[in-house]
């Protein structure tokens, strides 16, 4: 995150770098994430009950999506979830 700070002003933290449309595509993924898949909505929700903020929730799951989908590739396996709807 880069910040925006100049003397006692202290501005908003915000991700500017790397591949913009990558980014933005990884954003609404983890933002429909924390939503509807059970595993990934319980780690959001644990985060903002820890008192972290939506946008800062939604990039850690971000982040857990991308850990995921590499760990898949390189163990070559299918992802199980956790919770089992039903």
């Amino acid at each position: 995150p880069y910040d925006d700070d100049s003397g006692k002003h202290r501005g908003r933290r915000r991700i500017q770098g790397g591949r913009e449309r990558l980014r933005k595509s990884l954003f609404m993924c983890a933002f429909t994430a924390s939503r509807h898949n059970p595993d990934l909505a319980a780690f959001y929700k644990r985060l903002r009950g820890n008192g972290k903020e939506h946008l800062c929730a939604v990039i850690a799951v971000a982040r857990k999506l991308v850990i995921l989908a590499n760990t898949i590739l390189t163990r070559q396996t299918e992802w199980t979830p956790k919770y089992v709807n039903g």
